[in-house]
């Protein structure tokens, strides 16, 4: 359980870290994952850069923010206890008014009292503060009483962050897996796809012959994956042969899986047979439910394919975007199942070949051991898998196709052609 307690003593690690689209917690994060992956490319974008349709934001900078009552002093909420209380992106104030002014600048959830919501506001220059309804409810008890409002902050012309790191494989064809870093302390929705992110790079850096290059991203989500495709969209559309957007992938609860925008790529295909073969229960979604940078990977003239394998998906657990979704919400556990099925789909992806058969009819399997020397009734069960790779490997079928119509175990099948092709049986379509 190695990659399991990884993955979340990383999450421990960066779930303090107050992120935003931009700023300094954006760099604190990248620090970290670039002291795990040490070829991590850190780039920048630059304030105002026009990005497609976009440009982007001014850089955010806060150092405190907190409501104190004027005669005893009390503070009664405070940023430096909970980076959610602090609507994102909030403007600078530092104004003297009474609980009931306070109030219009004020975020919470009636349905979830006793939750703290996660608000921003990017592209309008706003400042609120998030709490509780509970909290919120004993404080307009006491409407006229004054209270300091101040919230120390600075919207300056900086930049935007990201990282990237590019695993050179021995093909020019790529595997996308694209992961967000720019909400604050919530776990599952915002750290567990990073730190899935690092461990799976962590396993294709130490495969051996490398199929395919992996372009890993670790970006601020929408404005971040927009403005990295305006610069680099035409070699992922040209290279792309299946992505990935790794987000909510730390809970304990049911899988999720989120297809591509017509369900109808290579990445659908083996990321929903891992699903079938490792799921007793996942609910697929439509792409018209999509919520995440699959928007921008999937948007007309892009077009990249790209899914995405999950636990709880966005929205629709109750926990999403509040101060619930914190450590105790994600488990090792969780992770580490989530880290299995991708580890399964790369593993399909690197070693989904097709083969042709080296010989005319059915080879003499008993010569070379791969037959039982003794012939029982239960014999041609033992060798099914066996000759069925042998069948279907005619040069027009991959080792996927040959799961699907056979429905044996893709790796059952991947280890038989391994041992057919060491006794030249098979050979692989692209090396003829």
């Amino acid at each position: 359980m190695d990659h399991a307690n990884n993955m979340y003593s990383l999450a421990c690690e960066l779930f303090p870290i107050n992120r935003s689209l931009t700023g300094e917690g954006v760099r604190k994060t990248l620090d970290v994952i670039k002291r795990e992956l040490p070829n991590l490319h850190v780039g920048e974008f630059k304030t105002g850069e026009q990005v497609f349709d976009w440009s982007v934001p001014k850089e955010w900078s806060i150092k405190q923010a907190y409501v104190q009552d004027l005669e005893t002093g009390e503070v009664f909420i405070d940023f430096s206890g909970l980076n959610l209380h602090v609507m994102g992106y909030s403007v600078p104030v530092d104004q003297v008014m009474t609980i009931e002014q306070l109030d219009s600048n004020l975020y919470s959830l009636p349905n979830q009292p006793d939750a703290v919501p996660y608000v921003t506001s990017y592209y309008k220059e706003r400042w609120g503060f998030c709490i509780t309804h509970n909290q919120r409810k004993e404080l307009l008890k006491n409407s006229k009483r004054k209270v300091r409002v101040k919230i120390e902050s600075e919207l300056f012309d900086g930049v935007m962050n990201y990282g990237e790191l590019l695993i050179q494989g021995s093909s020019k064809e790529e595997v996308l897996l694209s992961t967000y870093i720019c909400h604050p302390s919530m776990a599952n929705n915002e750290l567990s796809g990073p730190v899935l992110a690092v461990e799976l790079a962590k396993l294709i850096q130490n495969m051996k012959d490398l199929r395919y290059t992996y372009r890993i991203l670790f970006l601020p989500e929408t404005i971040g994956s927009i403005a990295y495709l305006s610069k680099n969209f035409k070699v992922m559309r040209d290279r792309t042969k299946a992505g990935f957007v790794l987000t909510c992938v730390g809970d304990n609860n049911s899988y999720s899986f989120m297809p591509s925008k017509y369900n109808n790529t290579y990445a659908d295909r083996v990321a929903e047979y891992v699903m079938k073969i490792t799921s007793t229960k996942y609910t697929k979604y439509s792409f018209v439910e999509r919520g995440s940078d699959e928007r921008q990977y999937s948007s007309p003239g892009i077009e990249l394919p790209v899914v995405s394998i999950m636990r709880s998906k966005y929205a629709e657990y109750d926990e999403y975007h509040t101060s619930l979704d914190n450590l105790s919400y994600i488990s090792p556990d969780g992770l580490y199942g989530s880290y299995d099925k991708y580890k399964k789909c790369i593993e399909i992806l690197e070693t989904d070949y097709q083969y042709r058969c080296n010989v005319m009819c059915e080879p003499q399997l008993g010569k070379r051991n791969l037959y039982p020397t003794v012939s029982t009734k239960n014999t041609v069960s033992q060798v099914k898998v066996l000759r069925d790779v042998l069948m279907y490997s005619d040069g027009s079928n991959s080792l996927l196709d040959i799961a699907d119509i056979t429905s044996h175990n893709y790796f059952d099948i991947r280890d038989i052609a391994n041992k057919l092709r060491e006794n030249e049986l098979i050979s692989r379509v692209d090396n003829d």
